[in-house]
């Protein structure tokens, strides 16, 4: 079982950074999870950047990707 990583975005609606932990299985993976502070709803979008690294994308409801 590979561990999590624990990553930082920020919250597309209130600008809160927040910590998330994100599983290296759900690369090109997306999902949608409420933000803690302003409760609506992030698009979640996971990949691998150009060095192997997991990337996490997180946009709102009317941003495309």
């Amino acid at each position: 079982m590979k561990q999590l990583t624990e990553t930082s975005i920020t919250c597309p609606y209130c600008g809160e950074t927040l910590e998330v932990l994100i599983d290296p299985a759900d690369v090109g993976q997306q999902y949608i999870e409420d933000c803690q502070v302003c409760c609506k709803p992030i698009n979640f979008l996971i990949s691998k950047d150009a060095d192997g690294e997991l990337a996490v994308a997180a946009y709102s409801d009317d941003e495309v990707f």
